[in-house]
């Protein structure tokens, strides 16, 4: 049976991604696996107060209560979804990497403590997009000012494409949750205009219709397959010049879940590490999945 992770930590974050990733090994037919990873420090704590065994207890109790608690909360979010836990002592991103090797998906809350501190704009997210062996979400909710919020449960999905390998694995993908969730689906194609803004006085060389056609036919040439493939799936084409940040967001605003490949080029270059990612993990209203290959790559 297939395996969805959810990282665990004790924070109100945490416990809502669980929810999320409850009901998608739901949708999945998966077990649900709920992970939480701690570190005893060597050094920096008052060993008068606590021995390194005693410290070392205390943090492996601290954590068995939380996935208790996330535990209580996949099964009241998903009462028929198989729920196992793992308590393990180590660094966050090297324990979620291994897991990551046989699950579907790993999911993250967007902001976190205890073993997981700074999942979002820390160095776990980014590690896991950048070289995880299954995709990414960080579940986010509508409120921007409070992003451990609840996630959307309605909506379309979202996939920002450009016709590159990773973000045609993130067209798969995207494909298969709104098929899984009865959801449509939006599919997002940006272009520049900058170029032709910058010389406003000079006559234009190149036709923005003719290139917004273009863009159209290569969306259209992207996105068949999958039409095919998933045939119950209602799909939205949009083309827009613009800027992918600000144009996902604003789909993101209606969206329950946006996907985006871990590179991209054109409209959607440096997706992993660049502003593109950044920007929808830190402040888009939904979830957001970062998928960095297609199924069976390296």
């Amino acid at each position: 049976m297939s395996t969805v992770v959810a990282a665990v930590d004790g924070s109100p974050a945490a416990v809502n991604a669980v929810r999320w990733a409850a009901t998608d090994a739901e949708h999945r037919g998966a077990t649900l696996r709920l992970v939480h990873a701690y570190l005893v420090p060597v050094h920096g704590y008052p060993d008068f107060a606590a021995t390194f065994p005693q410290l070392r207890e205390g943090m492996r109790d601290q954590g068995a209560r939380w996935l208790e608690e996330a535990r209580t909360a996949a099964e009241t979010a998903a009462p028929e979804v198989a729920v196992e836990t793992e308590l393990a002592e180590g660094e966050a991103v090297p324990v979620l990497l291994a897991e990551s090797h046989r699950a579907e998906l790993v999911v993250l809350g967007s902001r976190g403590l205890g073993g997981f501190t700074g999942m979002l704009v820390g160095s776990v997210a980014v590690a896991l997009a950048a070289h995880g062996h299954s995709p990414v979400v960080v579940v986010r909710g509508r409120d921007r000012l409070r992003p451990g919020g609840e996630p959307p449960s309605q909506g379309a999905v979202v996939a920002g494409v450009d016709g590159s390998e990773p973000s045609t694995a993130a067209l798969a993908f995207a494909f298969a949750e709104a098929e899984l969730r009865g959801a449509p689906l939006v599919v997002v194609r940006t272009w520049s205009g900058i170029v032709l803004d910058a010389v406003p006085r000079y006559p234009l060389t190149v036709d923005p219709e003719r290139i917004e056609a273009d863009e159209r036919a290569a969306l259209a040439e992207q996105v068949a397959p999958w039409r095919g493939a998933y045939p119950s799936v209602a799909v939205e084409p949009v083309v827009v010049r613009g800027r992918p940040v600000r144009t996902l967001l604003e789909h993101a605003d209606r969206a329950r879940l946006v996907v985006v490949g871990s590179r991209g080029r054109s409209g959607f270059r440096g997706m992993l590490l660049g502003s593109t990612s950044q920007a929808l993990i830190a402040h888009a209203p939904c979830p957001v999945a970062v998928v960095r290959r297609s199924a069976g790559q390296d």
